[in-house]
C-alpha cells in the first residue's frame, strides 16, 4: 500500500504542476501574445488551440490530478498518516473547486461560443472574451499551484513522520 501512496502522491504533483504551468503559460504569455495580434487573428488561433488542446495527453493530466490527490489521501489515511492524508484531500478539494469547476462553469462554455461565431461576429467578441477568459485562467492557475503546495506540503509531512517514526 505504501508503494501505491508514493504513486499517487508522485502523480498528484507530476500532473497538478503540469497543469499550473498550462495555465500560468496561456495567463502570462500566449493570451498577451494574442492580444498582441489583429482580432481577427487572434481569434482564429485560438480556436485552433481549443480544438487542439483536448488530446489524450492534456485530458489525462487535467483528469488524473485530483483522483490521484484523492487515491493518495485515502491511503494515506489508511496508513495511518492523518496529517498528510487530509493534505492531500485538500489538494483534490482546491483542484476540483478552483480548476475543473471553473474549467467547465466558464472557461469551456466561452470557448465553445467563439467556436460558434463567424469571423465577422468573432472579430468583435475578441475583446469581451480575451479579458474575462483570462481572469478566471488565472484562477485556475492560482488553484492549481495551491494544490502543488498542498500536495508538497502533505510528502513533507509523511517523509517528516517516516524518518520520525
Amino acid at each position: 500500500m505504501t508503494f501505491l501512496a508514493v504513486l499517487a502522491a508522485a502523480a498528484t504533483l507530476l500532473t497538478s504542476a503540469a497543469m499550473t504551468g498550462v495555465f500560468f503559460s496561456f495567463s502570462t504569455s500566449v493570451m498577451p501574445g494574442l492580444d498582441a495580434l489583429e482580432p481577427g487573428g487572434s481569434v482564429r488561433a485560438m480556436q485552433s488551440m481549443n480544438e487542439k488542446i483536448l488530446n489524450p495527453l492534456f485530458l489525462t493530466a487535467f483528469t488524473a490530478a485530483p483522483l490521484a490527490a484523492v487515491a493518495a489521501g485515502v491511503l494515506l489515511l489508511l496508513l495511518g498518516h492523518g496529517a498528510a492524508g487530509l493534505l492531500f484531500l485538500a489538494a483534490a478539494a482546491v483542484y476540483l473547486l478552483g480548476v475543473l469547476l471553473p474549467t467547465a462553469a466558464v472557461n469551456v462554455p466561452m470557448n465553445e461560443a467563439l467556436a460558434a461565431l463567424a469571423p465577422p461576429d468573432a472579430v468583435g467578441a475578441w475583446a469581451g472574451y480575451r479579458g474575462r477568459w483570462t481572469r478566471w485562467n488565472s484562477l485556475r492557475a492560482a488553484c492549481g499551484a495551491a494544490t502543488v503546495l498542498l500536495a508538497g506540503l502533505g510528502l513533507y509531512l509523511w517523509g517528516r513522520a517516516t524518518a520520525h517514526g
